[in-house]
This record gives C-alpha cells, structure tokens and sequence, in this order.
C-alpha cells in the first residue's frame, strides 16, 4: 500500500517541474546576452521623456461649448534657470492662437498675444478666465463637459510637449467665446482685437 501513494502524485509532480523548468528558460530571453547600454531606440524614448517636460502642466482645463470658440486654461510651472517662451498650441477639434486680455481705447479686448506666452525662470504663469489664455478657434465639433482633449505646445526654441485636459461647464468669468467673438463681452464690456 505505501508504495501507491508516491505514484498518485508522481505524475503531477513531474509535469509540475517541468513547467517550472520551461517558465525559467523563457524568462532567460531568447538572445542570450545583456546589456548595460541601451538600445538606440531606448535612448530616443528617454530623450522624448525628457523633453516632454519642458513645463510643468497644473491643473488644465477646458470650458465646454457646443460650437464657435472656447478656451483652455491652466497654471504653467518652470522649474528651470531659463525663461521659457510659448510660442503656438495645437489640438485635434480647432485652429488655435494664443490670447491676452488687455485694455486698448479704454475697453478691455481679447486679442492674439504678440511674442508668445513668457514663463519666467523658477515661476509660476496662469492662463485663467478674464486672462491670459489658449483659444480654440471654430470648433470642428462640440466639446462636451468629460471631454479629454490633448493640446501641443510649441516653444521658441522648437521643442513640443503634449498634455491633455478634461472639458467642464464654466461660467465664472461671464466671458463670451462665442461666434460673436468680436463683439463687447457683455460683463466685461470686451472686445476681441487684433494684437498691435
């Protein structure tokens, strides 16, 4: 009798080292060599990390329209010894410029922001309602509050970097990014306006 016992779990005993066996082979790799040196396609992806960073992105968003013009908003944090200048914005559902709210004949008036959006060296910069700003130009579709658009700064030195922000409904501001663009905002008594 002792010895029927041992054969009742011989066999999965077998097949059971045998798989861990194959499992150790296949985790070894197939090319049998390392490296401490990256590839160069690894090289290019931590290159693109690296400057996917060039500003620090807090808190994005966009205001949710059906249609015309909206904007998105956020605070831009550089952490480096340099100043940092952005110079365009990109997304997939409009045109873009970036805008200021300035007084010009004593009325205060949205218009394209000349030089581009300067982030000073060790600072903080908000693009925010009644301010500064990235407008989105003839919307190609409704942005729904929920959307998650992804947007693309360009910089004066020709790097990029990509970050995505979620669309809310917003009224705060009373602002008007509307067909009606240039046009007085009706709590602001604003205008858009070409940049001098």
């Amino acid at each position: 009798m002792p010895s029927v016992l041992p054969r009742r779990f011989l066999r999965p005993a077998v097949l059971f080292t045998g798989a861990v066996l194959i499992v150790s082979l296949a985790a070894c790799g197939s090319s049998g060599k390392t490296s401490a040196t990256p590839t160069p396609s690894a090289t290019a992806s931590a290159e693109a990390v690296a400057e996917a960073g060039v500003l620090g992105v807090r808190d994005p968003w966009v205001k949710a329209a059906d249609e015309g013009m909206t904007a998105a908003f956020a605070t831009l944090v550089n952490d480096g010894d340099t100043d940092i200048t952005i110079t365009g914005a990109a997304t997939e559902v409009s045109p873009m410029e970036l805008h200021e709210m300035a007084m010009a004949d004593g009325k205060m008036v949205m218009r394209a922001k000349q030089g581009g959006v300067v982030i000073k060296a060790r600072s903080e910069y908000k693009l925010e309602p009644g301010g500064d700003h990235l407008m989105l130009m003839d919307l190609a579709r409704p942005v729904r509050a929920g959307d998650e658009l992804t947007f693309t700064l360009t910089f004066a030195d020709g790097r990029s970097q990509t970050f995505s922000a979620v669309a809310k409904p917003f009224t705060g501001a009373q602002e008007s990014y509307a067909p009606g663009h240039g046009e007085p905002m009706p709590s602001m008594s604003a205008s858009h306006s070409p940049a001098p």
